[in-house]
């Protein structure tokens, strides 16, 4: 039997609308939390529900009527010294810091969580709910996700920084003897799948 995995991103924070380096304690903005509400997401019982420790992600599950678990495992990658900044912010204290992050945003911020840090905790989280049998529903954030597609498929994790994660937006992979993508794209209030 497969087991299914759902990620689903948080709803939307000032952060994810202005682009930067999100702080575990930033809420959802109003319109983050207004939308999530409007959602439901239909899950099978037995099931089971996790959350990023992140106040966005925990607040989403709330939003969304869901009872979650917390699991550290979920964080957000560590943006270390730029924890809680705007990309313009950045760029206005540190140009040459910002600039070597674009070059390559795999070794993560000043004082942060690289990458391949964060590949290694996936895909010990991964390895975990490949041995569940109740689906599981996962919310957390768009660097999680992005790894945690990488990591089941295989691919390179710079592959990972090319693919979009708006808020609210949904991977569904399954496990029956190898990790398998089986659907990408934006949940919307009438609880279907719309693809990226």
């Amino acid at each position: 039997m497969a087991t299914r995995l759902t990620l689903l991103c948080h709803a939307a924070t000032t952060t994810s609308r202005v682009g930067g380096f999100a702080d575990p304690a930033e809420p959802l903005d109003d319109g983050g939390l207004r939308t999530a509400r409007a959602y439901r997401i239909p899950l099978p019982s037995p099931r089971h529900i996790a959350t990023s420790p992140a106040l966005a992600a925990r607040q989403t599950a709330e939003a969304l009527g869901l009872d979650a678990d917390i699991d550290t495992a979920l964080r957000d990658i560590d943006h270390g010294k730029w924890t809680g900044r705007s990309l313009a912010e950045i760029h206005a204290l540190d140009p040459d810091g910002i600039a070597g992050w674009i070059a390559d945003p795999a070794a993560g911020a000043p004082g942060g969580e690289t990458m391949a840090a964060v590949g290694i905790r996936v895909a010990e989280w991964l390895a975990v709910q490949a041995g569940r049998e109740a689906p599981v529903l996962a919310i957390t954030h768009p660097m999680v996700v992005r790894t945690a597609i990488a990591v089941a498929l295989g691919v390179l994790l710079d592959g990972a920084l090319r693919i979009d994660v708006a808020p609210l937006s949904m991977a569904v992979l399954s496990f029956n003897r190898v990790w398998r993508l089986q659907a990408l794209g934006l949940a919307i209030a009438d609880s279907t799948l719309l693809p990226c």
